[in-house]
């Protein structure tokens, strides 16, 4: 470890996709920076900020990560191109040697080509009924709401302050403040108002003047929306388990694997929330509301700039509507 040379993971990637940018093709160079983004954004939740600190460990812990958002056989293309970082890594004296031999895909099961995991309506619906009927404006209930209506990420969440609130418009203010602690993914490009309308709004607007809401301040005197125990911003990891413990199916209604929340390895404060089966990620719950805006024909213009992603992106790698699915709304604007 003494001989590794301190390295940013952005600068790493950014060296890396420099050494690839000659000898591939443009496609390849775009697909390996997307892989690559998920690896920024774990090593930002998990506050790794050298390269030299990664461990086998560390790696496993990160496919463990993917395997929650993603269909087995996406993982296994994308941890392709993590193992090619981690060995040029590697050379420039970054990472131990061997440690892209310590990234470990899991075997595919049969059918693995299916599509990537994503909430499904009616399960968004199940939840958000739950939670309006028995623990009204309660943190889980506003994250779930904002997020299967906005499809946000959670470091925008994350991101949100009370003041960001717009109750005139029925909205929410999303900003870039990098030098106050939160940022988008996309920058400034990402700062956008989104529209929630009056019942959706109302919720946030509820959950905010909860009494069992900590109320406080970050470290920059600003009041997040989400707040921890004490009243502080949760970072994006905490997030991650609050959402996916709040939609693991026995919350809202009962367990479909024959599990007992007492027994079940998902379930208790230090448990690891992603060992349900039927867990969903913030990222899948995004993809899912991509998928539910475009079924409900929603223009994927519209969309696009709602959810502050690409056409090209939300195309390749967020629309899991099937074949069928789009083609009904296809007739749907066709001339009689």
């Amino acid at each position: 470890m003494s001989d590794l040379e301190p390295l940013a993971p952005e600068d790493g990637v950014e060296r890396f996709l420099r050494h690839r940018e000659p000898s591939v093709r443009e496609s390849t160079l775009q697909n390996a920076n997307t892989r690559l983004n998920y690896f920024l954004d774990w090593c930002e939740e998990r506050e790794i900020e050298d390269l030299n600190t990664l461990s086998g460990r560390d790696m496993a812990d990160f496919v463990a990560w993917r395997r929650g958002e993603i269909a087995p056989i996406t993982l296994q293309k994308q941890l392709s191109t993590i193992r090619q970082a981690c060995r040029w890594w590697a050379d420039i004296d970054a990472v131990e040697e061997g440690l892209a031999e310590k990234v470990h895909a899991p075997e595919l099961p049969d059918g693995a080509e299916s599509r990537d995991v994503h909430l499904d309506p009616g399960r968004a619906e199940a939840a958000l009924e739950y939670f309006e009927q028995y623990q009204y404006a309660s943190r889980d209930h506003a994250l779930i709401a904002l997020i299967w209506r906005t499809g946000m990420r959670r470091g925008a969440v994350r991101s949100l302050d009370v003041d960001d609130l717009e109750p005139d418009d029925h909205a929410v203010s999303v900003e870039h403040r990098i030098d106050e602690g939160t940022k988008l993914k996309n920058g400034e490009a990402g700062e956008r108002w989104v529209y929630l309308g009056p019942k959706w709004f109302q919720i946030l607007d509820d959950y905010v003047s909860n009494p069992d809401r900590p109320q406080g301040t970050d470290e920059y005197g600003r009041r997040p929306l989400f707040t921890k125990e004490d009243g502080g911003r949760p970072s994006a990891q905490t997030i991650y388990k609050w959402l996916m413990r709040a939609l693991h199916p026995c919350t809202y209604g009962e367990c479909p694997h024959d599990r007992t929340p007492e027994t079940c390895e998902a379930r208790g404060r230090s448990a690891n929330v992603a060992a349900c089966p039927s867990s969903r990620s913030p990222h899948a719950v995004r993809r899912g509301a991509i998928t539910h805006h475009l079924t409900e024909d929603t223009p994927p213009e519209t969309v696009s700039e709602r959810m502050d992603v690409s056409l090209d992106v939300l195309y390749q790698h967020y629309d899991a509507r099937t074949e069928r699915e789009k083609m009904d709304v296809r007739t749907d604007h066709l001339p009689e």
